[in-house]
């Protein structure tokens, strides 16, 4: 009985002078929902995933994938996901100036030099004369719907190149595929699309591609966003989150975005790498992946940077076009304090 006492007595004094050390709790990693396209675009994303980022930053992460930019800000309201990573659309800026979103961060951009998205002109509207950009006005254009990036798109080349977009008869066609088989099948004259799907169609002789976008107006595209009550209630997680997603962006520049001297894209075993990671979500068992993917990846600013001043151009082109209603100043919508901005 003493020699337990006396045991009992000196495990005591190890714990209290902490020379018997015990192993804390695994502490469970914090469940993230991230609302995104099933499509190439969140590239980096993927490569976070794949490389285990998240995880390794205490994150527990879901993708949850639609079909269109819309209904992934409208989940985002409604609690289904807390971020999300889509175009900036009249709909997410609408949400946005009712104070139900915040823009958090930058993903994909157009950016002179990288062929991101190309403007197509049908076969039928070609050989009629809609050989260059300048000539759509007068021309019937496809986008999915009124107030899409597409239609913002438009209008900005309208502005660029000297002509009013009210020229051009707008067809909201719902969906990017029937966009792109409206000009195949001659629907209408033209539309948006990006390179992976662009390239091989005028490979084909079934389209031809007028020029690129981001050589006109290099834009932010998409861009990550969440809730106000994401931020207040869990900032920590929301700073987490970045950094692994840096971390995706930094490999995929790295992968698919360093030019030559002359211009050209760089591919190597960095490339080779990340590929197979891209593949485990979009163009899975296709044997021509490697390309679609090589000629569609867009470009990403270091460090996931939102291109601030154009987001705030964006909101004032919606506005003007009585898209987005309301007077909020744009800095309201954004909150910067999670990452970079250009």
């Amino acid at each position: 009985m003493l020699a337990r006492i006396r045991g009992n007595v000196l495990l005591a004094a190890l714990l209290w002078a902490g020379l018997f050390w015990v192993a804390p709790a695994a502490h469970a990693a914090d469940p993230l929902r991230l609302g995104l396209l099933h499509t190439l675009s969140p590239a980096p994303f993927y490569i976070a995933q794949q490389r285990g980022y998240f995880r390794d930053q205490g994150i527990d992460l879901t993708f949850r994938f639609f079909e269109a930019a819309q209904p992934i800000a409208a989940a985002a309201v409604a609690g289904d996901i807390d971020v999300g990573v889509t175009a900036l659309t009249g709909g997410l800026f609408n949400l946005a100036e009712k104070g139900t979103l915040k823009v958090i961060g930058g993903a994909l951009h157009e950016q002179k030099g990288y062929q991101g998205t190309a403007i197509l002109a049908s076969n039928k509207a070609f050989d009629a004369g809609l050989t260059s950009v300048d000539k759509l006005p007068g021309r019937s254009f496809a986008i999915t719907q009124y107030g899409s990036s597409f239609h913002y798109m438009l209008g900005r080349i309208a502005e660029a190149r000297g002509f009013d977009i009210r020229s051009v008869t707008l067809r909201p066609v719902q969906q990017i595929a029937n966009m792109v088989a409206a000009v195949t099948s001659g629907q209408v004259d033209a539309t948006l699309a990006i390179a992976s799907m662009a390239k091989p169609l005028e490979a084909s002789g079934q389209a031809h591609i007028l020029g690129w976008a981001g050589d006109l107006v290099p834009y932010q595209i998409t861009a990550v966003f969440t809730t106000p009550a994401m931020i207040a209630g869990k900032p920590d997680v929301l700073k987490r989150f970045a950094a692994a997603y840096q971390l995706g962006v930094a490999d995929y520049r790295d992968a698919f975005l360093r030019l030559d001297a002359a211009g050209r894209p760089v591919v190597d075993a960095k490339t080779d790498a990340a590929i197979p990671l891209l593949t485990k979500y979009v163009f899975t068992g296709d044997p021509d992946a490697r390309r679609k993917i090589l000629q569609g990846v867009g470009y990403y600013d270091a460090g996931g940077a939102l291109d601030v001043a154009d987001v705030a151009d964006q909101i004032r082109w919606f506005k003007a076009q009585g898209l987005v209603k309301g007077d909020a100043d744009p800095a309201s919508m954004l909150d910067t304090r999670f990452m970079p901005t250009r």
